[in-house]
């Protein structure tokens, strides 16, 4: 990690930028204290696989079915 001051990126905001794409983490700071941290965006998060509870549970027929009078009337606060 590297420490640079809030002037310094604001003199070329670009480069700093550029290295964080490649990799480079920065600590930027303000009067000698850090208040920021400026890093890559880590991607590797996997997607979840498409199908993961196939056959776990079915959907009923009347899935999307009117709900009962009683239900729709608590809905409605009545």
């Amino acid at each position: 990690m590297v420490n640079i001051t809030v002037d310094e990126i604001q003199r070329d905001p670009s480069k700093y930028l550029l290295q964080v794409a490649a990799g480079e983490t920065f600590l930027i700071l303000q009067a000698d204290r850090a208040i920021a941290e400026l890093r890559p965006i880590n991607n590797s998060k996997q997607l979840r696989p498409f199908g993961l509870c196939a056959g776990e549970f079915t959907v009923p027929d009347d899935f999307d079915a009117p709900l009962p009078e009683d239900i729709l009337n608590a809905f409605e606060g009545k």
